[in-house]
């Protein structure tokens, strides 16, 4: 395995990049202000401090400083993911229209595609909180487009790491150029259960080339769809804290939980539309935005959950 990545390409390189090998590395990408605010942000969310059904307040306790800092670590040691914390925490969904994320987004989210074949617009459909605390399991091969299909390939996350993200508390792994084929990989129960979490892996491939990303907190990993990747456990006496927006091209229409309940009680209809747009412009903005009756929901570690999580 190699523990290294390749030079880091200047913006006018980043879509060339991105579209050979399937990640992008964007280093300090938000300064110390925008971290501490975001930090704090997920720290009130984990906390129940916003109305999301699910996520029960947690007392911030009387007295000193070191028992308001023993609630909230049990507050961050239970969670496995807070999906969807953009419908209600003002603060995540502006940090994933945050202008040096979406001005990479709107160079490579349509790298791949012929000239003319996308318009450079992009949509978010959806973020995700992991606090990994020490001693807790990654998560084994899997693509992102397995979860939430695109059909254009356009899938791309932005992993904002806010630690530090090392090998030794479980930084996100990458094998590149692995999204070019276009091949989703199946799935299958594996036994490692305490380097990794419960979900199937994928399998049917060659790790050799695997990479391991290592972060400073503050930088963004962007990664196609396609794109083998996973984490290992976190073997350090630290967090692995990061948020994880998905984006796609607003051209392609977004065929993932058509049939879920929306907050006027109805349905989509063949259109996803529980999106955002962050750059560029929406050629389905006739069709409206809407937004889900209970979009935000917790996984705790002790419950056994089929989605991503990295």
């Amino acid at each position: 395995m190699r523990d290294d990545h390749a030079a880091l390409p200047r913006p006018a390189g980043q879509a060339d990049f991105y579209a050979e090998q399937g990640y992008l590395i964007v280093e300090d990408l938000l300064n110390g202000a925008e971290l501490a605010e975001l930090e704090a942000d997920l720290v009130k969310l984990a906390r129940g401090g916003y109305d999301a059904p699910g996520i029960k307040p947690v007392s911030a306790g009387v007295g000193d400083a070191e028992s308001v800092t023993e609630s909230v670590t049990e507050t961050l040691e239970r969670i496995l993911c807070i999906h969807m914390p953009h419908f209600v925490s003002p603060v995540v969904r502006r940090f994933t229209a945050h202008p040096g994320i979406t001005e990479v987004l709107g160079r490579i989210v349509g790298a791949h595609l012929r000239p003319g074949h996308w318009n450079g617009g992009v949509k978010c459909m959806q973020s995700m909180f992991f606090a990994k605390p020490p001693g807790k399991p990654g998560q084994a091969w899997h693509q992102d487009e397995c979860f939430i299909p695109t059909r254009d390939r356009s899938l791309c996350a932005a992993w904002i790491a806010i630690d530090d993200a090392t090998l030794d508390n479980g930084c996100l792994r990458v094998i590149p150029g692995s999204h070019l084929a276009g091949t989703l990989y199946p799935f299958r129960e594996h036994s490692q259960t305490d380097e990794f979490d419960p979900a199937p892996e994928s399998h049917g491939f060659d790790d050799d080339n695997e990479i391991a990303v290592e972060l400073r907190a503050g930088s963004v990993l962007f990664f196609n769809g396609y794109l083998l990747h996973r984490s290992r456990k976190n073997t350090s006496g630290r967090y692995r804290r990061a948020l994880v927006n998905h984006y796609m091209s607003t051209q392609s229409q977004l065929h993932w939980r058509l049939d879920e309940e929306l907050a006027d009680g109805s349905r989509h209809g063949s259109d996803n539309r529980s999106v955002h747009v962050v750059c560029g412009e929406d050629p389905h903005a006739r069709l409206g935005y809407k937004t889900p009756a209970n979009p935000v929901y917790l996984r705790e570690y002790e419950e056994h959950g089929d989605a991503p999580s990295s």
